[in-house]
């Protein structure tokens, strides 16, 4: 049975990670078709850096990531703040069900409710004028947020809150509580949830698609454009940089939450020492 278990578990991550390192392999292909190979050659990297198209799609796709994970996080923060801290006010099911929607909705349904949201608020309001960055950012936060809310819930909900209480008997007052004791608690719930969202924003293609406009594409829509067409082997390449990024991004992440549950126990350790 263990030995079963563990052709199971080497089967599933051999389907996850092979066709990454066939990715990252055929990066270096020199021959001009992607099935083919014609020996090892950096020519597609070189030729990627030259191609304006997905240069512009990528700082599009980062600007718009960056500011959508970033307001997320602060907006799903807050939503899970106060499902943790105030359970007993009223509507609290509708609420939850409102804050935790996005996640189980689908994308095609999400991107269209949004688009038609746009429309009427350009109408009404003359705002926004078109579909731009601007609304491609308010609906990747919009569902952002909703993933950042669980994690932070989740992360409040095995907080000792007793922490908090011997602080308010000793003279604080919010918010110095919730930055001074509760804010570093939760950091590493932090910096998950935006990582998370950052990565779904980087991931996003059909939502994006429903809010974009001209000059706004992202870069899954100009790289499903150019697989509709026929995959070129400068998309293997670029493919290889998403992949060192995420990985490179996955370690300085796992090493600043280590180092930050590191400072917390000598820092209880010496609480504890000094009692």
């Amino acid at each position: 049975m263990r030995w079963v278990m563990l052709i199971l578990a080497l089967a599933g991550f051999a389907l996850l990670y092979v066709p990454l390192l066939i990715l990252v392999i055929y990066s270096f292909n020199a021959s001009q078709l992607v099935s083919v190979w014609g020996g090892w050659s950096t020519r597609w990297y070189v030729e990627l850096w030259s191609n304006e198209a997905i240069l512009d799609a990528a700082f599009v796709s980062l600007q718009v990531a960056v500011l959508s994970a970033t307001i997320g996080t602060a907006f799903g923060t807050l939503i899970g703040y106060v499902l943790s801290r105030f359970g007993g006010f009223r509507l609290r099911t509708v609420f939850t069900a409102m804050a935790t929607a996005p996640i189980v909705m689908p994308e095609v349904v999400t991107g269209l409710s949004l688009l038609l949201l746009f429309i009427s608020m350009e109408q009404l309001i003359g705002w926004p004028a078109g579909r731009s960055v601007t609304t491609i950012v308010i609906a990747h936060a919009t569902f952002g947020m909703a993933f950042v809310a669980v994690v932070i819930q989740t992360r409040l909900a095995g907080f000792d809150r007793s922490i908090e209480e011997a602080a308010r008997d000793l003279g604080a007052r919010q918010p110095q509580i919730f930055l001074g004791i509760t804010l570093p608690v939760i950091a590493p719930a932090l910096i998950s949830g935006w990582l998370l969202a950052f990565t779904l924003s980087l991931d996003d293609l059909v939502i994006a698609s429903f809010v974009s406009g001209q000059g706004s594409s992202t870069l899954p829509m100009v790289i499903y454009s150019k697989v509709r067409l026929g995959v070129s082997p400068d998309v293997n390449a670029l493919g290889t940089i998403v992949i060192a990024a995420v990985a490179l991004g996955l370690f300085l992440a796992a090493w600043i939450m280590r180092r930050g549950d590191a400072k917390r126990k000598r820092e209880e350790a010496r609480a504890m020492a000094g009692q």
